[in-house]
């Protein structure tokens, strides 16, 4: 019995972090109330408080449903990537980071509430501070794949570790918010993978790119080149 109530008790934090992106989104987070939370989740008021301290801590719970888990899969392209490449493997990480985007609905929400949807005054400004960690650590594991591109001489002369991986960072963030709202696919959504191709493509040595080219038509043409 006690397992079951366990198991009840996480599906309805399940359920109200549902209704609370869905409601965020709808409403933005600041005109967002606790009991519009509470009707759309069909259960009382108490409930949210049971699970969550107050608006803040359920936002902060939606928004780590997703994003731990998308850091993860992040971390594992990066880490492990494609050969030995490292351009490829920072390909590999933004192909990855797109696929989440577009396959998966409650990233893509969650993504457009703290986007579009969030003002981080008050209560939510110390997830800026979150931000800039988290961008801070991916800019550093960029950097780190940039210098063993550069060892290599994969890199193009003239680019810096730290600047291409600074401007991969700018790329990425500006194509996950123009991704958004580009609702009829436009501007990014339709060939956001072709973009990716050419941001690295554009850090790699001329001589470098015809063995990159070859590498990817393998990877292309492998077993496993559907997962990710």
């Amino acid at each position: 019995m006690a397992r079951r109530t366990k198991e009840e008790s996480q599906e309805t934090r399940r359920t109200i972090i549902a209704a609370a992106r869905e409601m965020f989104l709808t409403n933005g987070v600041t005109n967002t109330s606790l009991e519009q939370i509470a009707a759309a989740a069909g259960v009382t008021r108490g409930a949210i408080y049971w699970h969550f301290a107050d608006k803040a801590a359920l936002f902060y719970a939606m928004r780590d449903e997703v994003q731990i888990p998308l850091i993860d899969r992040s971390d594992l392209a990066l880490e492990t990537g494609v050969a030995l490449d490292p351009l490829l493997r920072v390909e590999h990480f933004l192909d990855v980071i797109v696929d989440h985007i577009t396959c998966d609905e409650a990233t893509r929400k969650t993504f457009q509430i703290m986007t579009f949807k969030c003002e981080y005054v008050g209560e939510f400004v110390r997830d800026l501070n979150n931000l800039h960690e988290i961008h801070t650590d991916l800019r550093d594991k960029l950097a780190k794949l940039y210098r063993e591109a550069r060892r290599l001489g994969q890199l193009r002369a003239g680019i810096t570790p730290m600047s291409a991986a600074s401007d991969t960072l700018i790329f990425v963030s500006g194509l996950i918010k123009i991704w958004m709202f580009d609702e009829d696919g436009s501007l990014v959504r339709t060939h956001a993978k072709r973009l990716v191709a050419d941001h690295v493509a554009g850090k790699r040595a001329p001589a470098a790119a015809g063995c990159a080219l070859r590498k990817r038509a393998r990877r292309a043409l492998s077993p496993g080149a559907a997962k990710t």
